[in-house]
């Protein structure tokens, strides 16, 4: 990747005589050949250099991407939480009215014998009813009023704790009314949010595609650039499918006609396949890309000790490639171009591939070299 300039005009020069050969001594860069026109910004919320090559787009719309996927996260994190406190409020709702229920049941009955007490005198039936005696003395009078008193004060007791209740009740009842207000707001908020990073995000992966079709990857019959060139796809392709069975719309096609491989590394090795052409004068050749699982059985048994056995090889995962035009030559200069430069776009020439089997044509892609770059 090129370093940056001072100014604007310079990065975008630079950039283009690296996209394209010949442009150097052209000096000049034809505007249907940029991938990203100059001095053209993507209309999106918050600042957002304009990207000025194929690994730089493919990170921003992975970064888009991740910041999308992180915001959908905290939504349903906080939904989560939303529906746990409401849940647990309705439960106190619900107990505080059963122990309203249970209240009035006590206090109904205390209620009406303390009535009659105090519409009868002390005395007579009052005094039978409270002492369960006879006995008209003074002492049994005095018994009677205390415990007369005694109701009363029981009464306004369970009254008192009553009117608590409904009180509590009343309180929390506001208290879920006003949570779920804050919360709908909060969740139209954050949805707001989300959809804003989904139209940035398709965006930037649409700034990608249009690079990638000036630079000659074909386009679907309805004139739309291939999906699977979304690079954020590519961890869907290896966690969904197995090998040797991602669907054509998880594969981005490359400029070599016929053949495909997942997002990120057709990303990049349109990339890298620039850079060669800028030194040799030509394109890579390409012999093989993805093989479906069908393709690695039929080259498993023609060439028995060359392929890997069928659904283990990282043609199937759309990350290998078979070269030719020289690089299939050990040690050609071809070669030794690729060996000393893949790395610097996610590709590189595995181990294995060096001694058994010896296979100088075959290269592959590395997510992870891939996600440093």
């Amino acid at each position: 990747m090129p370093p940056r300039r001072s100014t604007g005009l310079i990065a975008v020069a630079a950039t283009m005589s690296l996209l394209f050969p010949g442009v150097a001594a052209a000096r000049r860069v034809p505007a249907e050949a940029r991938p990203v026109a100059a001095g053209e910004r993507m209309n999106l919320t918050g600042p957002l250099r304009v990207p000025v090559n194929l690994t730089e787009l493919r990170r921003e719309a992975e970064k888009a991407a991740r910041d999308l996927e992180a915001a959908t996260k905290a939504l349903e994190q906080r939904r989560a939480r939303i529906r746990a406190s409401e849940k647990k409020l309705a439960v106190t709702l619900r107990e505080l009215q059963a122990a309203e229920r249970a209240f009035t049941q006590i206090r109904q009955p205390l209620s009406d014998l303390v009535g009659q007490l105090y519409q009868r005198p002390i005395g007579g039936d009052a005094i039978i009813l409270l002492s369960g005696t006879s006995d008209t003395s003074g002492m049994a009078t005095l018994r009677a009023m205390a415990d007369v008193t005694q109701l009363v004060a029981e009464r306004n007791r369970i009254l008192e704790d009553g009117g608590r209740l409904r009180a509590e009740k009343e309180r929390l009842t506001a208290e879920a009314q006003e949570l779920r207000a804050g919360n709908l707001l909060s969740e139209a908020q954050m949805a707001a949010e989300i959809e804003t990073l989904r139209t940035r995000s398709a965006k930037i992966v649409k700034s990608l595609t249009q690079a990638l079709v000036k630079l000659g990857v074909k386009v679907d019959r309805s004139g739309n650039p291939a999906g699977g060139c979304d690079p954020t796809r590519a961890a869907s392709s290896a966690n969904e499918f197995p090998n040797g069975l991602i669907p054509k719309a998880y594969l981005c096609p490359l400029q070599q006609q016929g053949n495909q491989l997942r997002g990120d590394a057709a990303i990049a090795f349109i990339s890298l396949n620039e850079a060669y052409r800028r030194q040799f004068g030509r394109p890579m050749c390409v012999t093989d890309s993805y093989r479906s699982l069908a393709e690695q059985q039929s080259v498993y048994y023609r060439r028995p000790g060359f392929a890997a056995v069928p659904g283990r090889s990282n043609h199937g995962l759309g990350l290998a490639v078979d070269l030719c035009g020289g690089v299939e030559r050990f040690r050609s200069a071809e070669f030794n171009w690729l060996e000393a430069n893949g790395k610097k776009f996610g590709w590189m020439h595995p181990k294995w591939a060096y001694v058994s089997p010896f296979e100088p044509w075959h290269w592959e892609y590395d997510p992870a070299l891939g996600s440093l770059l």
